[in-house]
């Protein structure tokens, strides 16, 4: 098994902790999570909407959703620091586009290119849940953007990955 893997494989197993310990309603934070998921997909939505018919109405609803979404990400992310509450979200994003390319793949019949969509989507969420558990620490994000360094979705998965080397 190579290091990553092994990484991944032990923070699935702290999050399997996290669960049993029952300090948390597990379920009803994934069900939310969803929910954001589904909201964050509505702000995108509505703005394409807006833009292909030219009605600008459809600006008000996205930013009606984007409030509703800011307040359900807040119940899940109620004490950020650097970055972790845009990578949050842009996790939850990702996720909920990968299901959705997963699904449109397996539906075309193409199964090998639809499974291996769906397990990058349940990493991707696994990583939501480790930043949102505190699990691994994201600072080193924040630092990188003040020392005006880009910072590119590599980047980014590289930091959550690897921080989580004990």
């Amino acid at each position: 098994m190579d290091s990553q893997s092994k990484q991944f494989k032990q923070l699935l197993e702290k999050v399997e902790e996290l669960k049993a310990s029952g300090n948390f309603d597990l379920s009803m934070e994934e069900d939310l999570s969803i929910a954001v998921m589904n909201l964050i997909s509505l702000e995108e939505h509505f703005f394409f909407t807006a833009q292909k018919t030219k009605k600008p109405d459809y600006y008000d609803l996205l930013m009606q959703t984007r409030e509703i979404r800011k307040t359900m990400l807040a119940r899940l992310i109620n004490q950020h620091e650097g970055e972790t509450w845009c990578v949050t979200k842009h996790l939850l994003a990702a996720t909920m586009r990968l299901i959705e390319v997963g699904t449109k793949l397996q539906s075309d019949g193409k199964e090998s290119q639809a499974k291996e969509t769906f397990d990058a989507a349940y990493k991707t969420y696994s990583l939501f849940w480790a930043v949102r558990l505190k699990l691994i620490d994201v600072s080193n994000i924040k630092k990188r953007k003040e020392a005006k360094k880009p910072m590119n979705y590599e980047d980014i998965m590289g930091e959550l990955v690897n921080c989580c080397e004990e």
